[in-house]
């Protein structure tokens, strides 16, 4: 019981009641197993689940994917890249020759930057491999359900840009309700993990329809997209990759609970309320 109380002191809940504590802390755990963001909530021994009884997940790795998306079609998404640990670890987009903008709980002290990907499997001729030389998370960033789940990071040497490689323009506002947007990764799809680039449509929801399917952990750093009927999402590997609206980057895959679900909508950062801190950090680097 000690271990939990001091894990929900560490997100966020100092003041609950033990139960209420361990409640809140295990919604957090929930909602964010699924998007790939465990590292910032990691358990202590024994797990939270044995502690609080076996309880069923609303997701779990064989479920991490976009749900309902389509192949994308070569050099479409020439801003998307692969951000590589070992393995494809999370997305990211290219908002300049040398920047990189993704989600901060992609955070990996190394990371090799992918561009001019579509098929991850094989090389194709128009990929460029870049090392990261500073990786850096938002001030502010704790965790997922915290906000502020945005990161930069800078490529050794500028990218060379042509057409399967080039950057994507920063909002100078910020979207409307039910504007339709295009989210790509290459998480996996229903039976496994894709080679190749998977795009989905979806429309922003509004704040109130957000803030009721998550009550109490939106906050203005913070979008929903996605259908409340289900059936279309995206999940782990899409982390940190970019939503397109009008060919404008407004959004980063963040978390969510399960995916795809009836009434839980996709939760992104959103990224027009960070124009200054980019373009201040980018600067100071």
């Amino acid at each position: 019981l000690m271990i939990l109380k001091q894990r929900c002191r560490l997100a966020g809940h100092p003041q609950c009641s033990d139960l209420k504590c361990y409640v809140a802390y295990f919604h957090i755990y929930l909602l964010t197993r699924s998007f790939g963001a465990k590292h910032d909530l990691q358990l202590s021994s024994p797990p939270l689940s044995h502690l609080l009884g076996a309880l069923p997940m609303n997701g779990d790795d064989d479920n991490d994917k976009i749900v309902g998306g389509y192949t994308c079609d070569i050099n479409a998404l020439p801003y998307q890249v692969s951000l590589y640990a070992g393995f494809h670890r999370c997305g990211g987009a290219l908002i300049s020759s040398q920047w990189v903008l993704s989600a901060a709980h992609c955070y990996r002290r190394r990371l090799h930057v992918r561009l001019g990907e579509h098929n991850i499997a094989v090389l194709e001729g128009t990929e460029q491999f870049i090392s990261a030389v500073k990786i850096i998370k938002h001030p502010s960033y704790k965790s997922v359900t915290t906000g502020h789940d945005i990161m930069l990071i800078k490529l050794a040497k500028p990218a060379i840009l042509n057409k399967s490689v080039n950057t994507i323009s920063l909002p100078s506002s910020c979207p409307k309700m039910g504007t339709q947007c295009l989210i790509s990764g290459w998480g996996s799809t229903q039976l496994s993990f894709p080679n190749s680039l998977q795009c989905l449509k979806a429309p922003i929801l509004s704040n109130i329809t957000c803030r009721k399917a998550y009550p109490g952990l939106i906050n203005n750093s913070m979008m929903c997209l996605g259908f409340l009927e289900g059936g279309k999402d995206a999940c782990q590997g899409d982390s940190g990759g970019p939503v397109a609206c009008n060919g404008i980057l407004q959004g980063i895959v963040s978390w969510g609970a399960g995916c795809a679900l009836k009434g839980k909508p996709g939760v992104y950062t959103k990224v027009c309320n960070y124009i200054q801190w980019i373009q201040n950090t980018m600067a100071a680097n």
